[in-house]
């Protein structure tokens, strides 16, 4: 093999990958945007089971409220049979 032949190009030897500055900085990018999106996704997954909650204390407040005023519609009615 003759030294300056370019037959090392020729065969397709591949050259180190080198970084560059662009290519760190877009790199840096995709990471930031993944940590967002995934400290965005954690917010959501506990902002629904704070509503699940809240949405369950809201039912039970109206089905103690309906049974308070069941429980008055029946204590008029005792109250009026003799």
């Amino acid at each position: 093999m003759e030294r300056g032949s370019g037959s090392d190009h020729a065969r397709g030897l591949a050259y180190e990958p080198f970084a560059c500055a662009p290519a760190l900085r877009l790199e840096a990018h995709e990471r930031l945007s993944a940590l967002q999106t995934s400290a965005l996704e954690d917010r959501l997954a506990r902002l629904e089971v704070v509503l699940e909650r809240l949405e369950r204390r809201l039912w039970l407040a109206v089905y103690g409220v309906a049974a308070g005023l069941l429980a008055q519609a029946l204590q008029g009615l005792i109250t009026m049979t003799p």
